[in-house]
């Protein structure tokens, strides 16, 4: 399924965002495909087209108004969970009696067990940036987190799903049906 993901994002606020029209993806990051397969790589690029093209931005090969770089960082993280289980867990007590040594006092004690649990997962971290071509300037930029899913039945929504969240703080509006 598709575990929520975290975005940040930023802006140049004195960049025209109406005045792009087209784009071109100036690839990926150099450490990226040592974490992404090409299908990874292509699915996550299509899936942030889309989202280009849902704003009246045009795809094109070189030349484009605005450039976009995409770089991945995947951290493994661990999780744990600890439960405690009280049983028996008696109180003080007291009480008279006869025997060698008159009367008895004692302490009731329970037992407890903790159990702890440890899950490993990968935590994938998604940056776009995207460049103003004629000043060669960053103009915005898209970070997002989320757990990843290396289910691959899943991997197409969960891409389209990240693209766009990351996307929906860009300044330019996706152009209603």
């Amino acid at each position: 399924g598709c575990s929520s993901v975290t975005v940040h994002s930023d802006y140049d606020k004195a960049a025209d965002f109406s005045k792009f029209k087209t784009l071109e993806f100036l690839g990926w990051a150099e450490e990226s495909n040592k974490i992404l397969n090409r299908f990874d790589q292509e699915r996550i690029e299509n899936a942030f087209g889309q989202e280009f093209m849902k704003r009246g931005l045009s795809n094109v090969e070189s030349g484009g108004d605005i450039a976009v770089s995409l770089f991945l960082v995947v951290d493994k993280k661990t999780s744990v969970t600890a439960y405690t289980n009280h049983m028996n867990a008696g109180g003080w007590g007291y009480g008279a009696g006869w025997g060698w040594y008159g009367g008895y006092g004692g302490v009731g004690m329970g037992t407890s067990t903790t159990s702890y649990s440890e899950n490993d997962y990968l935590e994938g971290t998604l940056v776009i940036d995207v460049y103003d071509t004629k000043t060669k300037k960053m103009i915005w930029q898209s970070v997002g987190q989320k757990t990843i899913d290396d289910n691959p039945k899943h991997a197409d929504r969960n891409v389209a799903y990240v693209a766009e969240k990351m996307m929906k703080p860009f300044p330019i509006e996706p152009i209603k049906e």
